[in-house]
């Protein structure tokens, strides 16, 4: 008997001490990572929190109109950044925002995993910037907001690209660890202990993932910021953002047939993340004269790896 309590209690103090120690390893780290990728931009109220965002001026001469860009899952406002901001510098003002609840925007409350939620809040920001209308580009989940802007704010929108956009209801559910970190209690434990050392060891590979069977460009893995959505908080967002959307496309989805705007759709044949024949052909289908351009051997980057015809679709919604 007395072994036995010594062995309780030897194991109670062991695991005592892991979750301990995963749950100091986690915030230490994620202050360091908040140290290697700190705010850039600047911060506006939105309706009760702030979001963060970076305005780059138009230029003296610009010949495009303002181009506000909405990143994906798991993402912030420095992947778009990073595609975008050079090849398109003093062509015309852009907006690169942190959605919210992601990078360094805060949440804003209950339902915020909504896209209609999330573009009403881009609504907002344009009114507090004065921008009275913009060509929205969206990647990946970026792709629901922009449709949601769209349809329930379509006054402020000039065009509209959409790039490997997930918009549509698909078969099946995703992955467990979102289903997981975006439960109430055990979310919490796991986000807190240990979604952040797990994910640093799967970062690198995550990110070929999403770039195959394309090669990520090197400045990607350091320049990015892909390890801010690590970070407890960020990670429980972008769950509730993912594990909620195929029940909200579902009810926006019958709406698109109600955008007007210009629309230019681009895709890769070999996106095994958001798949192309339910999503850009769904909206290819939905939106009267849209444009579906799906590019041979491309995955879920299209905004990296055929930039070039992302920039020229801009300039043709613009028009």
């Amino acid at each position: 008997m007395k072994f036995f309590m010594q062995f309780i209690y030897y194991v109670t103090a062991g695991a005592l001490l892991l979750i301990v120690g995963l749950f100091l390893f986690t915030h230490l780290y994620a202050y360091r990572i908040e140290a290697q990728f700190p705010a850039i931009g600047k911060f506006v109220d939105v309706g009760g929190f702030k979001m963060h965002y970076v305005d780059v001026p138009a230029g003296e001469n610009p010949d495009l109109p303002t181009m506000i860009f909405i990143h994906g899952a798991s993402g912030n406002l420095r992947d778009q950044k990073l595609a975008y901001e050079e090849p398109l510098k003093g062509r015309g003002r852009m907006i690169f925002l942190d959605r919210p609840g992601h990078g360094y925007s805060e949440r804003g409350g209950m339902g915020m995993n909504s896209p209609s939620k999330q573009a009403e809040a881009i609504s907002v920001l344009m009114e507090k910037l004065k921008i009275p209308k913009a060509v929205i580009i969206g990647h990946s989940f970026g792709g629901a907001i922009t449709a949601a802007f769209a349809v329930h704010h379509p006054e402020k929108v000039k065009g509209l690209v959409f790039l490997a956009p997930a918009t549509h209801p698909w078969p099946g559910g995703v992955s467990w660890y979102y289903d997981v970190a975006a439960k109430p209690i055990i979310g919490y434990l796991f986000t807190e202990l240990l979604a952040l050392p797990a994910g640093l060891m799967k970062m690198k590979d995550g990110i070929k993932s999403v770039f195959s069977p394309n090669e990520p460009p090197q400045l990607y893995y350091t320049e990015s910021g892909s390890e801010l959505v690590l970070r407890p908080d960020v990670f429980r967002n972008n769950a509730r953002d993912v594990a909620a959307l195929r029940a909200n496309v579902v009810k926006l989805s019958p709406r698109y047939s109600e955008i007007k705007a210009p629309t230019v759709i681009i895709t890769g044949d070999s996106d095994d993340i958001v798949l192309a024949y339910i999503h850009s052909k769904g909206l290819e289908r939905d939106i009267a004269g849209a444009k579906l351009l799906e590019f041979k051997g491309v995955g879920h980057k299209p905004d990296y790896i055929v930039n070039k015809a992302a920039i020229e679709a801009i300039e043709e919604v613009s028009k």
